[in-house]
């Protein structure tokens, strides 16, 4: 009994420490996320992200909105709904101290339009536009009759003013006056923080940011209906669109640096940062598409094998044609937590206490932390960003694994998602969350040299540049490999349920030894679903090009525009991974089945007549054979020749 008792303990030993080492990720993630669920209400608690954009007057109340009052402030605490635009009194002498005017501001309807040279004039403006230019407690019927309404008005005379957009302000157009003016808020823009200049931008251009998400959404789409109804037809007209996309991007992107370059009227530093980044985004797209069209023209030869090997995926997905609506819950899941993050942003970069000084005015000053724990936050993008996406690639791996080893091809399995999402909670979740990890472990060393190499662009050390610039080369290429084997990780975990490193070694043995003859079937339909993803992309950053381009009174827009390239892409990718996740999960599992199976009647293999076919045509034209026998993969010891299950 004791025997039996030891056998049985072994045998349920790696059960044991499997269930172990996914507790223990899960446990940490909670954790960290414990601690991005102190800083959301931290954020908040002190944050205020409407006071970014919209504006504020001198005693704490935002325009645009309904404020709550602050204490010691007795002109705080107004319905500022219908006055949006802030107006300095003394517009014509301004003065900065600490990133502040020290001119008093209100909260007004409208701007001025026409110069006003009295008391009288003002009153009159007052009652016909409904927009009083005097403090909040002096009425109207006062202007003309209160000893104190010199002080308590703008400085005589005001001169004509127009709201400026980004940051709702009422810009005199009297030229000595807009030259002092322009020159004070030149140096608090350029002196601002660019992690708000960033956030004033993407508050700004927010509707814009929408819309082109919503064009990428629907791009990627149409994409997947055209993936699951493949033909060669589709594929040149693919490849001619992404080609066009990218000539025509690349071309549109010279042309604006080369406007935006000889524009006299760039002064401001997010302006002349537009055009780096313009310079930057041309170059890069010049490459890009370099590269891409010589290997458009080296594989134009295998088409016809890409066609083929989207059919047999199509068919795997037409077994489990639920298959396809799964990025639309991915999706959905992400838009819920980037809008949540982005929430979260705005409220941490406006943190700060309201404290009142003399005169009954109120300033805002920013806590101490914040950049901490903006970090932290960044990081909980990548991490639950990246967890969601390896939740979506194993519960695809996983009905993609039951519907394979189903020995009966025209019976599917009931219900493959949902087996498949009920196994991932129950007993995979921390092999996606230590999935996710190790991405996220690769990528935050990049963005930190990446943040390095902006700072040593002002210096002219050579070596360090080319030093830091390599090293984000080799982060890069480590991470894209991590994430190509992660997807081989979540697939031998679909099939043998072990925990990721017992699965990391099985996958790793599987594909060394059948790199060579599967790595030439898989690439070229991934290099054409790479092109799908471009194709979505290209036409996304054109729709933003000619939108930002239009409102060029945005002038953070090229951030923006990168924020958009990136949701662009993360859309296309969590779309059309269903293809890449089926078709590399399938020939996985053809491999297993190789390992495992010898082809003899108490040992059928499981694989089907088209996919064996199509396996080794694609390996016969690799190798430059000639024979027609169809001779599979063979078993290395006793070479036993594949015999497809009947």
């Amino acid at each position: 009994d004791s025997g039996d008792s030891v056998s049985e303990l072994r045998e349920w030993r790696p059960v044991i420490y499997r269930k172990c080492t996914d507790t223990l990720w899960l446990l940490v993630f909670f954790i960290f996320w414990a601690g991005l669920m102190f800083i959301t209400g931290y954020a908040v608690m002190t944050g205020a992200a409407e006071r970014l954009v919209l504006g504020y007057d001198s005693f704490g109340n935002i325009c645009g909105r309904k404020n709550t009052p602050v204490k010691g402030a007795p002109l705080s605490g107004q319905d500022m709904t219908n006055k949006k635009y802030v107006f300095f009194l003394n517009s014509c002498s301004l003065e900065m101290q600490s990133l502040k005017i020290s001119s008093l501001s209100l909260c007004v309807s409208s701007c001025p339009q026409e110069q006003l040279n009295s008391l009288e004039d003002l009153q009159s403006f007052a009652r016909n536009n409904g927009s009083c230019l005097c403090i909040y407690n002096l009425t109207i019927s006062s202007y003309t009759l209160n000893p104190k309404a010199a002080e308590l008005c703008p400085t005589l005379p005001v001169p004509p003013t127009k709201s400026f957009p980004l940051f709702n302000r009422c810009v005199p157009q009297n030229p000595e006056c807009y030259s002092k003016y322009a020159s004070v808020l030149i140096s608090m823009v350029n002196e601002m923080d660019v992690f708000h200049r960033i956030l004033s931008g993407i508050l700004a251009g927010r509707d814009t940011v929408i819309g082109l998400s919503v064009l990428a959404l629907a791009f990627s789409f149409i994409l997947v209906l055209a993936f699951r109804f493949i033909r060669i037809l589709l594929v040149h007209t693919l490849i001619a669109l992404v080609v066009f996309g990218l000539l025509f991007v690349s071309g549109v992107l010279w042309w604006l640096y080369y406007d935006y370059r000889n524009d006299p009227s760039t002064e401001l530093e997010t302006e002349k940062e537009n055009v780096k980044f313009l310079l930057g985004y041309a170059i890069f797209s010049t490459i890009v598409t370099v590269i891409l069209l010589s290997l458009i023209f080296v594989l134009r030869k295998r088409l016809q094998f890409t066609v083929q090997l989207f059919r047999i995926v199509g068919k795997i997905i037409g077994r489990i044609p639920f298959l396809l609506f799964q990025p639309l819950w991915t999706l959905l899941i992400l838009i819920v937590f980037w809008v949540f993050w982005v929430a979260v942003l705005l409220s941490l970069g406006t943190a700060g206490t309201a404290q009142t000084t003399s005169g009954g005015q109120v300033e805002y000053r920013a806590l101490s932390g914040i950049c901490h724990m903006a970090w932290y936050h960044f990081i909980g993008l990548i991490w639950t960003s990246e967890f969601i996406l390896a939740c979506q690639q194993m519960t695809i791996a996983g009905a993609v694994v039951t519907c394979y080893f189903n020995r009966n091809k025209n019976s599917p399995p009931p219900h493959p998602i949902l087996s498949s999402i009920s196994v991932l909670f129950c007993y995979h979740l921390g092999t996606a969350v230590k999935g996710s990890f190790l991405i996220t472990i690769l990528r935050i060393p990049r963005i930190v040299l990446l943040y390095l190499y902006n700072i040593l662009k002002q210096k002219e050390s050579a070596c360090a540049k080319c030093l830091v610039k390599c090293c984000v080369c080799w982060f890069w290429c480590q991470e894209s490999c991590l994430r190509y084997f992660n997807q081989h990780v979540y697939t031998t975990t679909a099939i043998n349920g072990t925990n990721f490193c017992t699965s990391a070694k099985d996958a790793v043995f599987i594909v060394a030894k059948n790199s060579a003859k599967l790595a030439s079937i898989s690439c070229f339909g991934d290099f054409i679903l790479f092109l799908g993803k471009v194709f979505v992309v290209c036409f996304t950053i054109f729709g933003g090009l000619m939108a930002f381009n239009y409102h060029r009174e945005l002038q953070t827009w090229v951030v923006p525009l990168l924020l958009v390239g990136f949701f662009a892409y993360l859309m296309s990718h969590s779309f059309l991974s269903v293809f890449e996740v089926t078709a590399d999960a399938m020939f996985l599992c053809f491999a297993i089945d190789m390992e495992t199976n010898d082809g003899s009647a108490e040992k059928p293999y499981f694989v089907d007549q088209e996919l064996l076919t199509f396996v080794n045509q694609s390996n016969k034209l690799t190798e430059g054979q000639k024979h027609r026998s169809m001779r599979p993969f063979q078993d290395n010891e006793d070479g036993t020749e594949l015999q497809p299950m009947v």
